[in-house]
């Protein structure tokens, strides 16, 4: 079978260290008992020691072009069900049934990380923890505290939901082709709690959407339309403050009051 060619338009970069892979291994430590899922599998260099591990493993793959030279790859070691399809819409509840909830794994496409993400986020009460290869520089905004250049949208909307712990780099060189940027592994846990009540998680989307769309703006600024200067002050904030200093606790808080006006809208907007 000729050796498949890695397509830039899917974002392809082949992870082929095996030094890397025994990394990730170890640190998703998977068990026969789990469900295990991998997205983007690939050539299936995570995948075949994965399949050795749990015996049955489910994998998310766009490009039909590989399968078979995964399905090759795996051959003898386990049942694998290849899902092809596109990870950014593919229904993880729907595989997870009436099983145990899924552990995560993957070499997330760089060029639609930040989407799958957030489709991931949609559907995490069905998904035990996730370890996840991105580029470097999204993995630090996952982690990124208030104050940080860093820190955005991306870090509260995850951090809302997860704790995130930044494992360790991985270099261009682990990858065929090598991609131009460095990556680096990342978990993220679903917190056994709540970090924040949310009277309307719809309304704290938008409102953090909106906080960041023009960040150099101050907050006053930036939630025009959603809360005014005295509605920002009544949650103890500066409405002159910029809105990568403020903390999940703070958007939470002004979230919940921007929820108090409104009644029926899932947009966040208020009704004219």
């Amino acid at each position: 079978m000729d050796r498949h060619r890695p397509r830039k338009r899917l974002g392809q970069h082949f992870l082929h260290d095996p030094g890397f892979v025994q990394r990730i291994l170890d640190a998703v430590d998977p068990q026969p008992t789990e469900h295990v899922v991998e997205i983007g599998p690939g050539l299936g260099a995570l995948t075949r020691d994965l399949l050795r591990r749990v015996g049955h493993l489910d994998v998310v793959e766009l490009d039909r072009d590989v399968v078979p030279h995964l399905r090759a790859a795996c051959a003898g070691l386990g049942e694998l069900a290849v899902h092809r399809a596109d990870a950014v819409h593919f229904d993880f509840a729907a595989l997870r049934g009436a099983g145990p909830p899924l552990r995560v794994v993957g070499n997330l496409p760089y060029n639609v990380s930040t989407p799958l993400l957030f489709h991931l986020l949609d559907q995490i009460d069905h998904i035990t923890d996730m370890h996840v290869m991105l580029q470097k520089e999204v993995v630090q905004r996952l982690a990124a505290s208030p104050g940080n250049g860093d820190y955005g949208r991306l870090s509260i909307m995850v951090q809302c939901q997860c704790r995130v712990e930044r494992l360790f780099n991985v270099p261009p060189a682990a990858f065929r082709p090598p991609p131009r940027v460095d990556s680096a592994v990342a978990r993220l846990r679903p917190h056994a709690a709540p970090p924040v009540r949310l009277a309307d998680p719809a309304v704290f989307k938008h409102l953090v959407t909106q906080a960041f769309s023009q960040r150099r703006k101050t907050l006053r600024n930036a939630l025009r339309g959603i809360l005014d200067t005295e509605q920002i002050q009544a949650q103890g904030l500066d409405p002159g403050l910029r809105p990568e200093v403020l903390s999940l606790e703070a958007y939470a808080r002004l979230a919940n009051a921007a929820a108090s006006k409104y009644s029926g809208d899932r947009t966040g907007r208020a009704k004219p």
